[in-house]
């Protein structure tokens, strides 16, 4: 290398410090197909046609039959009168019928909107008649909800899915005649049609639709659930497309890969890693409507699962369960968190006991949604504990400050975090103001309080609207809570700020205490306040037999302070 190309590169990683801590055999840059996301798992289709593409409960579907079932759907939708554009609700937990759907409406060029399995009434309504979802796809058990409000939705067509769907014959019969999988009896109506029935009467011949995969809608995303009115992220072909390649240069080509879907796939994380990153390399994705422990340590062992991404609360739960040793987990290659905040003892103790790398990542339903993520490597000095890593491929990241979000703060410096790529969403659904407000000349402004090292790695503080006030000074809820999670007593904590007439607000905690475990609000509040400035001193204490949670185990803040 001559100096003049010397002198670049220092310029260059000058202005993007993570490229000096690049891994080795990652590309920084990463060619882009101009192609509809369902391309690539017709793509594997071809390529991997009698692989495992599925696992469910012991049933097996291959990539063939994937992409044949996937198709019938999209045909079935287009013999309904669906037309490119259509929104598309899935209301379904992990199970075959949710994949066969989401490719099959984008087969048909619609738009998936997925929708959370935890929501009641009111919320699936805003969802539903925010997007004008014509069609939904609904799990069984769901329909109670849905047929309360569909007259005050633009809903034409539902399809009813039930967990017994693809299972195996035995296990089905079993599991009803015993009663141990759960259902709800829908009777037939004009507008409702049953998953399997509709679609095997259609053919297998993929649909011809024209997709423009940097403009079309792939996936109305809405976010928001636990901070405010959820919002339709619009997420385009070419945004997902290219954070699931992103995804696998990532994590790289390695033998045999098997993922495990514990992750909602309606949520934007578990949909990246849990189905399209995996199903692009063609790899076993291991399907679980409901996270079961001992059912999770079974299925790492006898399915030899290679990479398992999840929330902290996830591994926390192999950890804990008492069994966990008789299971072999030696297959466990690559592990990412997200989320929330992966605690240090945490990602110590899982790799030291469990194996396998685990590091942490961050990401946004407005980015498809990863943007940073620790190098996969086993070496230590590569990845940094507690920090959310460095950003991917073809990815841009600042820190800014809170006023204007003008100005480039300095390596140590707290500010907003900034991303820029090719994963960024188009904007929201219908909300132009809203969209104004967070996309500024190509940079997607995350609401996320962060600072970045001088190596160029990232670190996340706090939720800008979780940043407590107190007398002036600002206060990380996060802060406190790593303090609080290092007292041997505590399970589980979340921070939030207490209205307070004197000063504005002050940290209050809600605490699980770990079984076994007994400790005072005085001696809690104790340890904390001599380990803070006194400015974030830990005002009160709530002990509470368990927390919120959302879907994917983090605490619901919303949720909590509605109980407050």
């Amino acid at each position: 290398m001559c100096k003049e190309e010397q002198a670049s590169r220092l310029i260059k990683e000058d202005l993007k410090p993570w490229l000096g801590s690049w891994p080795e055999g990652i590309r920084k840059s990463i060619p882009y197909p101009l192609i509809p996301l369902s391309d690539l798992l017709s793509l594997s289709a071809e390529k991997h046609s009698r692989n495992i593409a599925l696992v469910y409960f012991d049933a097996r579907i291959t990539y063939r039959e994937l992409e044949s079932f996937a198709n019938r759907f999209a045909n079935a939708l287009i013999n309904l009168g669906v037309k490119k554009g259509t929104r598309v609700a899935l209301f379904l937990p992990n199970i075959p019928a949710y994949i066969i759907a989401f490719y099959g409406t984008l087969k048909a060029g619609a738009v998936v909107t997925p929708v959370c399995s935890l929501y009641k009434e009111g919320e699936v309504e805003h969802q539903l008649r925010d997007s004008g979802a014509e069609v939904v796809v609904a799990l069984d058990l769901f329909y109670p909800i849905l047929s309360n409000i569909i007259s005050r939705t633009r809903l034409k067509t539902v399809i009813i899915a039930s967990i017994k769907d693809y299972m195996p014959r035995l296990k089905s019969f079993l599991g009803t005649v015993l009663r141990k999988i759960p259902s709800c009896r829908v009777e037939p109506k004009p507008n409702i049609f049953f998953f399997r029935e509709f679609i095997d009467r259609n053919e297998s011949r993929p649909p011809i639709v024209d997709i423009n995969p940097k403009e079309d809608i792939a996936v109305l995303q809405y976010t928001g659930g636990t901070t405010g009115i959820a919002k339709g992220a619009m997420l385009t072909h070419y945004n997902l497309v290219s954070n699931t390649l992103m995804c696998a240069e990532w994590i790289g080509e390695h033998d045999d890969p098997a993922y495990l879907s514990i992750l909602p796939l309606f949520h934007v994380y578990g949909m990246t890693t849990g189905l399209n990153a995996p199903l692009y390399y063609g790899a076993r994705v291991v399907l679980f409507p409901i996270f079961n422990t001992r059912q999770v340590l079974r299925a790492i062992k006898k399915y030899r699962i290679t990479v398992f991404c999840g929330v902290p609360t996830l591994y926390a739960k192999i950890l804990s369960h008492p069994e966990w040793r008789k299971f072999d987990c030696s297959t466990l290659q690559y592990c990412i968190s997200g989320s929330s905040s992966l605690p240090k003892d945490l990602q110590k103790k899982f790799m030291e006991s469990v194996g396998g790398i685990l590091v942490e990542g961050y990401g946004l339903s407005e980015a498809s949604p990863i943007t940073h993520c620790n190098p996969l490597v086993s070496n230590s000095a590569r990845f940094k504990t507690g920090s959310i890593g460095i950003p991917w491929p073809d990815t841009d990241a600042k820190i800014v400050d809170l006023e204007k979000g003008e100005k480039k703060l300095a390596p140590g410096e707290i500010g907003e975090i900034a991303v820029k790529g090719p994963q960024v969403m188009k904007g929201y659904w219908n909300r132009p103001q809203e969209t104004a407000a967070v996309l500024r000349d190509g940079w997607l402004f995350t609401g996320d309080l962060g600072k970045m090292d001088e190596d160029g790695y990232f670190y996340f503080v706090d939720r800008k609207k979780d940043m407590i006030k107190c007398k002036g000074y600002s206060v990380y809820p996060k802060e406190l809570e790593t303090v609080i999670e290092e007292h041997p007593a505590v399970q589980l904590c979340c921070v939030t700020g207490k209205a307070d007439r004197m000063v504005g607000e002050v940290p209050k905690a809600f605490i699980v205490l770990r079984e076994g475990f007994s400790v005072t609000e005085k001696e809690l509040l104790d340890y904390v306040n001599a380990r803070v400035a006194q400015y974030k001193a830990l005002q009160e204490i709530e002990f509470c037999a368990e927390l919120p949670l959302t879907m994917i185990g983090k605490v619901n803040k919303a949720a909590l302070k509605k109980i407050e």
